[in-house]
This record gives C-alpha cells, structure tokens and sequence, in this order.
C-alpha cells in the first residue's frame, strides 16, 4: 500500500506518510559519504548515484516517500547559464538587462535526461509501498536565481525584473523545456511533480495574482499537453512565505496537493483546505535542533492535535516540514521524528465528522 500515493488522493485512512524535503542532503552520514566519493555534480548527473542517494534516507530513517535527487537550477544551465557547484550554485552570468535575453540558448530536453533516467532506477529498487517524487523549480523562483544567482540579499534587480519585460522574456524561453521536464519525469514513474516556489512569498497576494499564477496556469496546461495521457498527474505545489490570500489565486488551477510552511497553523489549514487539495507539511525545521525531551514534547503535542481533527481531514495529510531538513540537523532527532510520529497515529479507527 503506497500511503503517499493515497494522501495525494486524499484517501489514506491510516498513519499519514512522512516526507522531509532536503531528506537527503548534509546533514546525513549516507550523503556525507557519497560526497567523499563524487562531486555534486556528479552526485546528480549520474544516474546510479542519484539513486543511490534518493534511497539512502528511505532505507535508513524509514520515510514512505523518496524524492529524486537532483538540483532546481539544471533547466537554466540548459538555457545557456554555466553552472557550478562550489559552496553552493554558481551561475556564470545573470539575467541583468532586457538584452541578457539574447544569451539564452533554445534549450534542449535532451539534456535533463539524465532525471528521467535517475529516477526510473529509484522506482525501480524502490519498495512499491513507497512514494516517489519528481521536481522542478517554479519559473518565479528560476527567474529569481537567473537575474540575483541566489535568494539573499535585497533581490532588487529580480524585483525590477518583474515589471521591465525580463520576467515575461525569461518565461517565455523557459515554459516549453520546464513544461518537458514534467513530462519526462511523470513518464519515468513518480506519483507526484512537485512545483517548488521558494521565492514566492517574496510577493504581496496582488502581484502573486497578477504575475505568478498566470505563468503557473500556462506551464500547467502545457504539460498535459506534452503528456496528455497524463491528463490529472497530481502536481504538488510549495510555495515558502505565501498565506491564505495568496493560495485563493490557485484555487483554479489543477493543483492535487499545497506545500505550506511552518508559519501556518496546520489544523486551521487542513479544516479550510483539506477537501480540497491534499496538504504537506509543516514543521519548523528548526524544532529538530532541540534537546530530544523538548522536541519529544512538542512533537507529541503537535501531532496530538492534528489527530483529533475528523479523519476525513487527515486522509490527505503527508506529514513533513514546512521546508528542506537544515544541515547539521541530528540525525537522532529525524529517527525520533519517525518513531513519534508512528507511536501517535498508530492505526486508528476512522471518525466521521
């Protein structure tokens, strides 16, 4: 029984799955000990050792999702942006003047193949009673890193970008490949795409409105066009910092599943959206820093609540954080996760609301 698989479709009756984003990453012995042996380039770009890294954490901690291990940023060095990888990203130019358009290359789908490929190994040696998932970065945030290289900093040339004809050329270059990836990961076996838009609380509800959810709706509609035999896949949607005002925008989209953050109170979230969108998250991630009796306690009392909700609320639930497992994160402290998180919702008899 694929629980992740089920919440997407709102119909798990039992424990809710557990997904972390960043579940493998630094702060984790496995991927330590992948990084000794391959760059990070390397760790994505070849197939078997993506693989290889998506599994760690599942096999280790017990998650009932994996997530293909890759990077945001690979769509724009398709569109013609050097990338590398020293402490972190590093574009070899940025998206400055309406003329830096003319620097982008027609991208070719041919080279994210090697997504397709890591993921239909980790399907493959994945427990069929395991999720899995796929992932692109919402164009809002590609754009954002394209003109600033990071989220950091003021963002003011990303925030001028948006009004001077970048954004709109940006996207217009970046839907049709992005649109492909979708389709080459959803043909490769995930159960959901997840559309991750960090930046995207950097918006206030009426340029959210205005800018992100039509790009939003077009990248969606060309994607089923791309894969029309995958017309309804369940397409996750995260976008870090946004509030209610700004999900009522996406209410018309054909979105299975909302990613919500840590500053949202999940049983007012599930009670208002819970019928309709499936609803990952949403602990702080920094919780997992405190001594094992505080994160116990508050654990215990956050899942606590959440259970005596009406079960019909919680069939779509997929526990997690409201964001990426921070480095340096005790691993400890991800093991007591899982195991409280069993411990509380056990398998309980349904209630009816």
């Amino acid at each position: 029984m694929n629980k992740f698989k089920l919440a997407l479709e709102k119909k798990n009756q039992g424990r809710p799955p557990v997904w972390f984003m960043r579940q493998a990453g630094r702060y984790h012995s496995h991927y330590q000990s992948l990084r000794q042996r391959y760059s990070f380039m390397d760790l994505c770009k070849l197939p078997e050792v993506a693989c290889e890294a998506a599994l760690g954490p599942v096999h280790d901690f017990g998650f009932d999702a994996a997530i293909l291990f890759s990077d945001l940023l690979f769509p724009l060095e398709a569109m013609g942006m050097g990338l590398q990888y020293e402490e972190g990203p590093k574009l070899s130019w940025h998206l400055r003047t309406l003329g830096d358009l003319e620097r982008f290359k027609k991208p070719e789908i041919s080279s994210l193949h090697f997504q397709g490929d890591a993921l239909r190994l980790t399907r493959e040696k994945l427990s069929p009673s395991k999720g899995l998932l796929g992932f692109v970065g919402g164009p809002l945030t590609l754009f954002y890193y394209a003109v600033e290289g990071s989220h950091s900093g003021e963002l003011r040339s990303a925030r001028e970008g948006l009004w001077d004809g970048r954004y709109e050329g940006f996207v217009e270059i970046l839907l049709d490949l992005l649109a492909k990836n979708m389709s080459l990961q959803a043909k490769a076996g995930v159960d959901s795409i997840a559309v991750l838009d960090t930046c995207a609380g950097d918006l206030d509800p009426e340029t959210y409105s205005k800018k992100v959810v039509p790009v939003l709706e077009a990248l969606f509609e060309r994607f089923y066009r791309e894969c029309p035999e995958y017309s309804g896949f369940p397409i996750t949607y995260y976008s870090k910092g946004t509030v209610p005002e700004h999900w009522q925008s996406l209410e018309g989209l054909p979105i299975s599943c909302l990613g919500i953050d840590w500053n949202q109170d999940l049983p007012s979230v599930l009670r208002r959206y819970g019928k309709k969108w499936a609803i990952q998250g949403n602990i702080n991630p920094s919780w997992l820093f405190q001594p094992e009796e505080g994160l116990e306690k508050n654990l215990r009392k956050f899942f606590s609540e959440v259970k005596s909700l009406p079960t019909e609320l919680l069939q779509g639930w997929i526990c997690g954080l409201g964001h990426g497992v921070l480095p340096k994160t005790p691993e400890a402290s991800v093991r007591l996760f899982l195991k409280i998180q069993r411990e509380v919702f056990g398998e309980a008899e349904p209630r009816s609301l």
